[in-house]
């Protein structure tokens, strides 16, 4: 159990890193990377794409007891490339085809002939993310008001 805990090391973050990307990419941004392949790979799907729901679990405060917030839906799919590469996806909604594009993008992420292309599309969601969260702090500094308790002199 220790020596797969070693080999989840680094390969594992950045792996982590591509899945979550490519599910906050849009279907606009899959398709674009798909467009511009010299040759679209074969893809073998082994597991959907499909639709089901998923438990959200919360936690007050982000520390509290853990309770069931609700579901949401989800689309996942699991696709094998010719060359052998597996991807896997899973993307908030109904979008069969985001499910399968996310899927081979993470497959061909895995192929270093390919992961050039795919780190480019990464890294413009990666700023697209950054780029809304800066916008949205920003928002929200703006509209922010300090409160402060005057002290009346009679005590």
């Amino acid at each position: 159990m220790a020596a797969q805990a070693q080999n989840a090391g680094p390969d594992h973050s950045a792996r982590k890193r591509v899945v979550d990307l490519l599910a906050a990419a849009s279907l606009s941004e899959l398709k674009a990377l798909w467009a511009e392949l010299p040759e679209p790979p074969q893809a073998q799907f082994l597991r959907g794409p499909e639709t089901g729901l998923v438990m959200v679990r919360g936690r007050i405060g982000g520390g509290g007891a853990p309770f069931n917030l609700g579901e949401v839906t989800v689309t996942r799919a699991t696709c094998r490339l010719a060359s052998g590469q597996v991807g896997h996806a899973q993307a908030l909604g109904t979008s069969k085809e985001k499910a399968r594009l996310s899927a081979i993008s993470d497959a061909l992420w895995q192929d270093e002939a390919y992961r050039d292309r795919v780190e480019a599309l990464l890294v413009s969601v990666e700023r697209r993310i950054e780029e809304a969260d800066r916008r949205k702090a920003e928002e929200v500094a703006a509209t922010k008001v300090d409160f402060f308790t005057m002290v009346r002199g009679e005590d």
